[in-house]
């Protein structure tokens, strides 16, 4: 499955605490389902998506996976009232950030350290939405000369926005980016720059596809973008999953072979927290979906 990756918030006890064996099987599951992109971040689980994923590769051959992590974002301990995280149980230490020429590097060497590695495959700037102008006159300019120098593989870009990205795309000489929830059935805003991307040799990772939780599970407790989806997109979802049924399809499935569908797209994360949502996530993205369902659901998000 070349073009499924594991994405391991789910492993830092996002929403729900993960026992560390069950990690260590969600890893191994992946594995042996042929996925071989593993994409992590220090502020998942504030260090403990890196610490789990490193231990449950420790066995692999080094060269045969792709291993990302991200940057702008140091774990330190908190002083006073601990910011509030959507990862349970974590340790004593917060993300800060930092997107600093200093905190760049001290954000690697941290993570090579709790991955147990000693070299990353792709680094992406993380999240630097309100910290564009350090992020553009420090952190790239740190990333592309570790990349000259052979330290880092690939330099990218991770958000869940598309207009900055955009503009990245176009001014710096990125090797790709991860664009999160904004190509989805339900959410259709990244297009421009997807367009982009193509037109620049970007190479595109897409997370989010699932948009949180709602296009897996449309409920009534349904999540979009790691809050409670607003009643309009669970109607619209609920409807997709209808249609959906219609032609035999799941959700879910449909979900995942949106993103892969489009041509700038390279690999699509898929997020688990046991092993058998991995054997889910890989049938679906093996599914096949008929071309007639595209246009219908299609239809319901102009409708």
């Amino acid at each position: 499955m070349t073009r499924l990756g594991l994405g391991t918030a789910p492993l830092g006890n996002l929403f729900t605490s993960v026992t560390d064996d069950d990690a260590a099987a969600t890893v191994a599951a992946a594995w042996n389902a042929g996925i071989r992109y593993f994409d992590t971040a220090p502020q998942y689980g504030h260090g403990i998506a890196e610490m789990r994923l490193g231990r449950a590769l420790a066995g692999c051959r080094r060269d045969e996976y792709v291993l990302v992590s991200k940057v702008g974002r140091l774990l330190r301990p908190t002083t006073g009232v601990r910011p509030p995280t959507s990862f349970r149980d974590v340790p004593d230490v917060d993300p800060t950030f930092d997107f600093s020429r200093d905190g760049v590097l001290r954000s690697i060497d941290e993570s090579l350290r709790r991955l147990g590695t000693d070299r990353l495959d792709v680094v992406h700037v993380h999240d630097p939405d309100d910290h564009e102008r350090e992020a553009r006159d420090s952190a790239f300019p740190t990333l592309f000369e570790l990349r000259d120098q052979g330290v880092i593989g690939e330099v990218g870009c991770g958000m869940n926005q598309s207009a900055m990205l955009a503009d990245l795309v176009a001014e710096l000489p990125l090797d790709c980016v991860l664009l999160a929830g904004r190509w989805t059935l339900v959410d259709r805003s990244g297009a421009a720059l997807l367009d982009r991307c193509q037109e620049h040799s970007v190479g595109v990772v897409l997370g989010g596809v699932f948009n949180s939780g709602l296009l897996a599970r449309p409920d009534v407790d349904a999540t979009f973008d790691y809050v409670a989806a607003p009643p309009h997109l669970v109607s619209m979802a609920r409807a997709m999953a209808s249609t959906c049924s219609e032609f035999g399809v799941e959700l879910a499935a449909a979900a995942v072979q949106f993103g892969l569908r489009h041509h700038a797209v390279d690999t699509v994360l898929v997020g688990a927290r046991s092993a058998a949502e991995v054997v889910a996530d890989v049938a679906f993205g093996a599914a096949v979906v008929p071309d007639a369902l595209w246009a219908a659901l299609d239809e319901l998000l102009l409708s």
